[in-house]
């Protein structure tokens, strides 16, 4: 009986042993490949944000001590910082829901059978294989009134008065560099709610018209849920890239004219490698990223309870 019961903790303590490796093999396996993405992707984060608690400069040759958060107030009380903010929202907000718009309607297009429609992919997709700085120099070109066309058709639509470049001007020239990225990006949301267009099962339409469904109600019925999952997904993925993406800025109006197009993406840039402050663009870094953590943990939050309600 003595024995008996010393070998029951002891077989039990052995499949417990088994149980927990059987538990833990899968992560074991992926462990090499965590350690990698953490060593190039999180090491580089973790010090780039370092930075913003340190007075980096580098035509300073002292620089480099610990200054805790006086980056960040001195970020509370610069003007151009805010100015870059709100720009940042009217550039995303405006560039992800046109390309959105946009890019259902095309998705939709292209989900029927109609002659032509191989040729039709192909100039859809177009843009987003173009370079974007190939792509910002084009647009600069296209709204310059000495070389490009669009000044002029403007006019003659009756939305300008004069052929002048709508770059130059402070009070409009945000929207060149939003018709620009919203130009590129449209094939990223038609490619993507395409593939989703074609997976739902067409008998589902074809009973939603025989019970005498229309075409907005079945839109609104059958598309939309199941589009709901692939939305969520690429608008917040949109929403970041776009939030990060200066190139069409920088290339088309560096920040300009008086500062009426930089975004935060540009004025960390304008930071970093204009004024070589690389503790205070990492303070304006570390803002911008927090900011799209709460936008994504909104997101999902939000994604998650309408999941749960419907």
């Amino acid at each position: 009986m003595h024995g008996g019961a010393t070998a029951e903790p002891a077989l039990a303590r052995r499949l417990s042993w088994r149980a927990l490796t059987r538990a833990t093999e899968p992560y074991l396996y992926t462990l090499p490949a965590l350690l990698l993405i953490a060593t190039v992707m999180m090491m580089p984060l973790v010090i780039g944000l370092s930075y913003a608690f340190r007075d980096i400069t580098l035509l300073d040759p002292l620089s480099g001590g610990f200054v805790g958060l006086d980056h960040f107030r001195e970020l509370y009380a610069d003007a151009s910082f805010w100015n870059a903010l709100r720009n940042t929202v009217t550039w995303t907000a405006t560039s992800v829901a046109l390309q959105f718009a946009l890019g259902l309607m095309l998705a939709q297009l292209l989900n029927r059978a109609f002659p032509g429609r191989a040729l039709i992919q192909i100039l859809v997709f177009l843009p987003w294989a173009v370079p974007s700085f190939l792509s910002g120099l084009n647009w600069a070109w296209l709204f310059n009134p000495v070389v490009g066309p669009l000044p002029y058709w403007f006019q003659a639509a009756g939305l300008t008065h004069g052929t002048d470049n709508l770059l130059s001007d402070p009070q409009h020239a945000l929207w060149g560099p939003i018709i620009a990225n919203v130009w590129w990006g449209i094939p990223f949301f038609a490619i993507t709610l395409l593939a989703a267009l074609q997976s739902i099962p067409r008998d589902i339409y074809e009973a939603a018209v025989m019970d005498g469904a229309g075409p907005w109600t079945r839109f609104r019925r059958i598309t939309l849920p199941f589009l709901a999952p692939t939305m969520a997904i690429t608008i917040l993925l949109r929403t970041v890239w776009i939030a990060n993406f200066a190139d069409l800025i920088v290339v088309m109006t560096k920040g300009g004219p008086a500062d009426s197009t930089q975004i935060l993406a540009s004025y960390i840039f304008t930071q970093a490698f204009q004024r070589l402050d690389f503790g205070y663009a990492s303070a304006v870094a570390a803002v911008l990223v927090l900011l799209l953590l709460a936008y994504a943990g909104a997101l999902l939050l939000l994604r998650r309870l309408l999941t749960a309600r419907f």
